[in-house]
């Protein structure tokens, strides 16, 4: 069925997985910014205070009490290279503050600038915090640098506890932005994983707990598209073996909601491909049988099977089912196997018909001669008048069973193959006139106007000339049987196709009692007669028309029976023309 019913229960947890994952990264993601960014500003300040604190230590002597506020021209320089050297080394921007804010020495300008006309940093929150309580912190936007920083500031006391100065360090937060950066890239390739891009994949240059994440998002995302992509080939494989099937199979869920049909049956039970994934099987299929099959299977969750007729299709299909340990309601519970056995089942009649009727045609001579031997020995055979009749009728009725016998072995054999066709050319116009030649005598008699309609240019056919001769001769014999005195049969035949490639076809058709529609498809089996007591009173076997059929098909040609307009029977009959003597010739099957 198509749209494809249901995804199997191995790619639904794989997709599930894939969801639950991919919702665990976006929110893991999410909630590592948060965390990732409150660590690094807490390690950024560990590292700040330590830092802060060396660099007041080296300081803490240029700004003693005694020296000078602000330093003159060359102190001011030897406080800025002390400044730039501790910048060097603690990574940071280190900034000199006086009491009153005026800045006396900054890391990130020139040497022979003039710090103090920077912008008074009295009013900085770390600064005010510092003053206040000896230490201050703050995360901002440098105005002097333009780089988001974390400040922190340490209050410098004289050795009677008066404040001197503030030392202040600053570390740039590029590294938290490129880490959040990076995280942010994460969360969204994981998005476009968890929409089904798998191809997508996170740039992971560095080596810590970022790079980490990326690299196994990475590996996730490689095992998923490895997982899916050999169930979507698995998947795959399976539709491919259902759409191949000669076999019906139908999966049901403990509820009995229909999962997956293949086209093996929705042919058999003659369904629209694609529109019943979802429906209750007792809605999509009306059939007592089956549906008390389906609820036995389910409710016991055992193996059954049954055997049931669509009406009015006539198929018969073998039913075979199988159970799962499902779990859930929209899992696979139940698989129906269905095998078509029409054709096993009306070849099991056949055959019965077929034992039935070549008992029913022995028997009938048989006993007739049984009972006029029995007649003969009770004393009609002293009575000439009377064992001369008896004798009579004893010997066609031994003739009659000769003649069944006959058939019967000739059928056999042309069935088994030891029948062998020759494969010559034959000319119709001759076979034909040689066969009415056979029967004319009888149509005669009847009164039967014979007509042969026959093109001039008809090409020879390629067989067995005598055995195409029984085929002509039984289906003129059946049909100046079958047709009343004063009626008409007619021969005729055409060209299809071109010669060497093509066939052709002859007809037989006569103004007799006819065949009815519904026993058309069935006068070419063994014994089958419309009028039984009529087919026996003018001598046939029932047999003749199944001989016709095997031949005609020994040949690689076809015959079929349809009506005759107003009435009567019309038989067809197709075989291909003689191959030139220029081409290759090919022989014939054996029957």
């Amino acid at each position: 069925m198509t749209p494809l019913p249901k995804l199997s229960i191995r790619l639904k947890a794989t997709l599930s997985a894939l969801l639950a994952v991919s919702l665990g990264i976006l929110v893991a993601g999410w909630l590592a910014l948060r965390s990732l960014e409150q660590l690094e500003l807490a390690r950024l300040e560990a590292t700040l205070i330590v830092r802060t604190e060396l660099a007041a230590y080296s300081l803490k002597p240029k700004l003693s009490p005694g020296s000078p506020l602000p330093p003159m021209q060359g102190e001011r320089e030897s406080l800025h290279r002390a400044a730039s050297e501790i910048a060097r080394h603690a990574l940071a921007r280190v900034t000199v503050i006086a009491l009153d804010g005026t800045v006396l020495a900054d890391s990130t300008i020139p040497a022979t600038a003039d710090a103090s006309k920077l912008e008074n940093h009295r009013s900085r929150p770390e600064v005010i915090q510092a003053l206040s309580d000896g230490r201050g912190r703050h995360v901002r936007k440098s105005d002097t640098t333009g780089v988001n920083t974390s400040y922190f500031a340490l209050r410098i006391d004289g050795p009677s506890g008066a404040a001197v100065a503030v030392i202040r360090l600053g570390l740039p937060l590029t590294t938290l932005e490129s880490r959040i950066g990076d995280l942010q890239h994460i969360a969204v390739v994981a998005r476009r994983i968890a929409g089904g891009a798998l191809g997508e994949r996170v740039a992971s240059p560095s080596r810590d707990e970022v790079g980490m994440l990326a690299e196994s998002i990475n590996q996730m995302a490689d095992q998923l598209e490895s997982k899916i992509q050999q169930v979507s080939e698995d998947r795959a494989q399976l539709l491919a073996m259902l759409s191949s099937m000669v076999e019906g199979v139908m999966v049901l869920d403990c509820q009995g909601r229909l999962l997956r049909m293949n086209p093996a049956a929705e042919r058999m039970f003659g369904l629209r491909s694609g529109s019943l994934s979802g429906e209750k099987i007792d809605r999509v299929i009306r059939h007592q049988e089956f549906a008390d099959l389906v609820r036995q299977v389910l409710a016991s969750r055992e193996q059954g099977g049954g055997e049931i007729t669509m009406g009015p299709s006539g198929i018969t299909l073998r039913i075979e089912a199988s159970v799962t340990d499902c779990q859930r309601d929209d899992e696979a519970c139940a698989v129906f196997v269905f095998h078509d056995i029409t054709a096993l089942r009306r070849l099991e009649k056949v055959r019965k018909d077929f034992v039935a009727n070549v008992s029913h045609e022995l028997r009938t001579p048989l006993t007739s001669i049984k009972g006029y031997v029995e007649a003969l020995l009770d004393g009609a055979l002293s009575n000439p008048a009377q064992a001369e009749p008896f004798l009579q009728i004893i010997s066609r009725q031994a003739d009659r069973l000769n003649l069944i016998i006959e058939d019967l072995l000739q059928l056999s054999q042309i069935e088994s193959g030891q029948v062998h066709f020759k494969h010559e050319p034959v000319d119709l116009n001759g076979l034909i006139e040689r066969s009415l030649a056979m029967i004319k005598p009888i149509a005669d008699k009847k009164r039967h106007l014979v007509t042969l309609a026959l093109p001039p240019d008809l090409p020879p056919i390629r067989g067995d000339e005598e055995r195409l001769g029984q085929v002509l001769t039984n289906l003129l014999d059946n049909a100046v049987k079958y047709t009343p005195e004063g009626g008409r049969i007619e021969i005729s035949g055409r060209q299809i196709g071109e010669s060497g490639s093509g066939q052709v076809e002859l007809c037989v058709a006569d103004s007799g009692v006819g065949i009815p529609p519904a026993d058309r498809p069935r006068v070419f089996e063994r014994f089958y007669r419309v009028d039984k007591a009529r087919s026996r009173e003018l001598g046939g076997t029932g047999l003749g028309l199944s001989i016709v059929k095997h031949i005609v098909e020994g040949h690689r040609g076809t015959v079929w029976v349809e009506g005759n307009d107003p009435f009567g029977s019309r038989f067809i009959i197709r075989l291909p023309i003689a191959i030139p003597s220029n081409a290759t010739s090919q022989p014939l099957p054996q029957a």
